[in-house]
């Protein structure tokens, strides 16, 4: 169901012409009548097909729109509407939201109206629950590519991605829940590269600033070659303090709940194990302080570390990467009492995680469990204006001189920095619109012709790192190309 529009379609253009189409058939179907029945068309409308195809706002592939946002009432799905609306204009990107409810939707728009400056109002509007194949089916055939804004992926995500893949429409989603991602690769790559269909998963916080920085990393790293990179997040809240909405928490408790999943899983996904590598980090303690960063750090348990090994992978596998890459992500805590309330609060939600008691116990008091720190309805816009993140990511390598690897510490050292605006909402928004783009626009630049894959395997050859630079997020180089007078601890 779609919002009508007051226009005369392209169909109903060329449906008059279609006995004509039809005659001339056996005949061929020859250039010049075939011409005559489109010259008709345009005289019947005083437009030329041309023209028609532009009222209609029907792209080359017969779709009416490039971008489809499902889920924007949801609270990422709304940071997503705004994000669309300031790029469509300067991309020439046409657009629609899609979700159960008109009215919220309409909503949606007006309220984004009001904060962009944009007039919005009339931007179409497409009904779409994951409950109804067929209205997945028919928000799929009109556009090129889905935003699916719409968790827990892990109960809401696959209709949807067969949706895309059954219509020939590329799916890009935020989700950082690795069973949820490595089984759609599992059950839908094949079918998708089939298709030429684009399934590009964790394409928000989680987990591009990860691979984008990971690859800005590798580039920077001259005169060598990279081998093993730590990444470290930082968050700065403002005086308003920060809190996350519940839908990420939810994620996050069934998650934990069915975390036994993933090696049965994996060992599908890659049969075979990766080659080994030259050197491994020294396994650094659950917490512990950086001297570099003078931060006590933690491990961070998002979907990072599992999307840049499928990155790594498809690398090796693909024969453009020549050995792996260990890659080891970790969180900053502000203080060392910061860092134990943490690890406090991980010990209990990962035992009331392993029950079903446990779970709806969490489900019904999330801010209570997680001491304030996942509220239902998420932060405020203040909170959100106030907060901000950086990544500082610690390469190390060997120079080209060093020709025997196998078991020699890295003697070269890089440090970069990637740095962002609110990463939960308003830089996975970024990342995931541009990421839209990316695919829109440089499709031909893109290594595979479909499939199901990571941002890091999809986007490595595209302009997505330049065009994530011009949208609010910062690369450097900290210490280039140093060789190393200290071992990687």
């Amino acid at each position: 169901m779609i919002r009508d529009f007051n226009e005369t379609t392209l169909d109903e253009v060329s449906s008059g012409a279609h006995e004509e189409r039809m005659s001339v058939a056996g005949a061929g179907m020859r250039i010049e009548k075939l011409q005559k029945v489109l010259d008709e068309a345009s005289e019947q409308t005083g437009k030329t097909l041309e023209e028609t195809q532009a009222v209609n706002s029907i792209n080359a592939e017969g779709r009416r729109f490039d971008l489809v946002v499902f889920g924007a009432t949801g609270f990422t799905g709304q940071y997503t509407v705004d994000e669309v609306s300031r790029v469509a204009e300067e991309e020439r990107l046409s657009w629609a939201v899609a979700g159960r409810s008109m009215e919220k939707l309409q909503k949606v728009l007006s309220e984004a109206s009001e904060r962009t400056g944009k007039t919005l109002e009339e931007i179409p509007v497409i009904i779409a629950d994951v409950s109804s194949p067929q209205s997945l089916a028919e928000m799929a055939k009109q556009t090129k590519v889905v935003l699916n804004c719409v968790g827990p992926y892990r109960f809401y995500g696959e209709p949807v991605v067969q949706a895309c893949i059954e219509n020939g429409t590329h799916h890009l989603d935020i989700s950082g829940e690795p069973q949820f991602l490595e089984k759609m690769q599992l059950l839908y790559n094949k079918k998708a590269a089939e298709n030429n269909v684009f399934v590009i998963g964790s394409v928000g916080f989680d987990s591009i600033p990860a691979e984008i920085g990971l690859e800005y990393t590798r580039q920077q790293f001259k005169e060598g070659e990279l081998s093993n990179v730590e990444s470290f997040i930082e968050t700065k809240v403002g005086p308003e303090g920060a809190v996350i909405n519940t839908g990420t928490f939810e994620s996050a408790v069934y998650g934990v709940a069915y975390r036994n999943e993933l090696g049965s899983l994996r060992k599908a996904l890659y049969p075979d194990p990766m080659p080994k590598l030259d050197y491994r980090l020294p396994k650094r303690s659950f917490l512990f302080f950086n001297d570099d960063l003078k931060k006590w750090c933690l491990p961070f348990l998002g979907s990072d570390k599992s999307v840049v090994y499928r990155t790594i992978r498809d690398g090796l596998n693909s024969q453009r990467l020549k050995k792996p890459i260990e890659f080891i992500p970790y969180t900053c805590c502000s203080s060392l009492f910061s860092a134990m309330r943490i690890i406090l609060f991980g010990l209990v939600f990962f035992f009331l995680s392993s029950f079903s008691w446990g779970r709806s116990f969490l489900l019904k008091y999330p801010h209570i469990v997680s001491l304030g720190f996942f509220k239902k309805g998420g932060p405020t816009r203040k909170q959100i204006e106030s907060t901000s993140f950086s990544m500082t990511f610690f390469g190390y390598g060997y120079t080209k001189d060093v020709t025997d690897r196998t078991g020699q510490k890295p003697n070269k050292k890089i440090v970069t920095k990637l740095m962002g605006p609110e990463p939960g909402y308003v830089t996975t928004a970024i990342c995931m619109v541009q990421s839209a783009v990316s695919l829109l626009k440089e499709k031909s630049n893109i290594f595979h012709k479909g499939g199901v894959l990571t941002p890091g395997a999809a986007f490595s050859g595209t302009n997505l790192m330049e065009r994530l630079q011009k949208h609010n997020i910062t690369l450097m180089t900290i210490s280039p190309n140093n060789s190393r007078d200290k071992k990687a601890d």
